[in-house]
């Protein structure tokens, strides 16, 4: 593959468009519209808690547009990616959130969409005044053979009509050669994601005869041995390819990390991975909290590397260290924890003292 730039977690291209430019530095934000959609792809990885109509930015569930706000502010969003479910089931939610997006940010900040539908002429164009930049169709596996003659192929051309950008996204599995034939033919970019478990979609992918690449990942076994086979020749168009280790590697490191800058507290001590890291204390009550604070305090520890919740103080870990035999005599719960920078973030792990 001569032609193709290669990262050493497997993902390879030829061409990245400017959503997956912006995916790479991890400042494109995930605007999930709804999770209702009308196809039922045995491989689609949305969760059960998420298949009914919500809207969520990134993690946070919406409830109003300062949510979305507040949300691409914390992570110094570039762009934002829509997604779903079907996004163009809820059309309305799409025009008024791209023209939020756009109003607040300017008609820099770049915006993509994924849709398994086939937009009309008037649709697109609508899109394009809202100010959609890239479209990403995701035709279903029965379609992938007669591209030319569907749908597709017309919306196609009414998005590059509109000046809209687009391609085709699609999981790295048998028959991506024809589609690949279909972009090359419509001089569109073709994105192909490495096939992955997961919850919602374990079952269908076993029975289908799916199974994973190893122990400490969710890729399915032969899935960017497919697609390496089928682009080894130098005529393969406008093509990337997404492995499952580059996105955890890659772009949720890059995406924590903007993250990280803008809410590390004084004490927390960023990762390179962009998670945060800092001592928690958790008391017994209120009165109990205040006493720790107070003993910190008499420690001479600046009040900023301090935060004093109902019933839990945290500071850096390295203070508890220093401090952790003072504060046993009111508590013994107490550990250095690592997790997401966001409010509430995951937890990735939590050693006691």
């Amino acid at each position: 593959m001569s032609n193709l730039n290669q990262t050493e977690s497997g993902s390879f291209h030829t061409y990245l468009s400017e959503g997956c430019k912006l995916c790479q530095q991890g400042a494109k934000m995930v605007l999930f519209i709804t999770g209702v959609c009308p196809r039922d792809c045995f491989y689609c990885p949305v969760s059960v808690e998420r298949k009914k109509d919500a809207t969520y930015a990134n993690e946070r569930s919406v409830s109003c547009d300062q949510d979305v706000l507040e949300e691409a502010r914390l992570m110094d969003a570039l762009g934002t990616g829509i997604t779903g479910g079907e996004p163009l089931l809820v059309p309305e939610r799409v025009l008024h959130y791209m023209r939020l997006l756009k109003s607040e940010f300017g008609k820099g900040h770049h915006i993509h969409l994924y849709t398994s539908l086939a937009p009309d002429e008037d649709t697109m164009s609508r899109l394009a005044e809202a100010g959609l930049d890239e479209i990403r169709f995701h035709p279903p596996v029965a379609m992938w053979s007669v591209l030319d003659t569907s749908p597709y192929a017309r919306s196609i051309r009414f998005a590059r009509k509109c000046n809209i950008m687009a391609g085709i996204e699609i999981p790295a599995i048998e028959g991506i050669d024809k589609v690949a034939l279909f972009a090359r033919e419509m001089d569109c970019f073709l994105n192909m994601n490495e096939l992955e478990f997961s919850d919602s979609n374990a079952r269908d992918m076993k029975l289908k005869g799916f199974v994973l690449e190893g122990d400490i990942s969710n890729a399915v076994a032969g899935s960017m041995e497919l697609t390496r086979r089928i682009f080894s020749e130098d005529n393969t168009g406008k093509v990337h390819f997404c492995s499952s280790t580059y996105k955890d590697a890659v772009q949720l490191r890059e995406r924590l990390l903007r993250v990280a800058r803008n809410t590390a507290r004084a004490f927390d001590d960023t990762t390179e991975d962009g998670t945060v890291v800092y001592g928690q204390i958790i008391c017994k009550d209120a009165m109990a909290a205040q006493k720790v604070t107070e003993l910190l305090i008499e420690q001479e520890i600046p009040p900023e590397m301090v935060e004093t919740n109902e019933v839990s103080v945290e500071t850096a870990w390295w203070i508890l260290e220093d401090v952790a035999e003072m504060v046993r005599e009111i508590t013994n719960n107490m550990s250095i924890v690592e997790r997401y920078p966001f409010e509430n973030g995951l937890v990735v792990e939590r050693i006691p003292l």
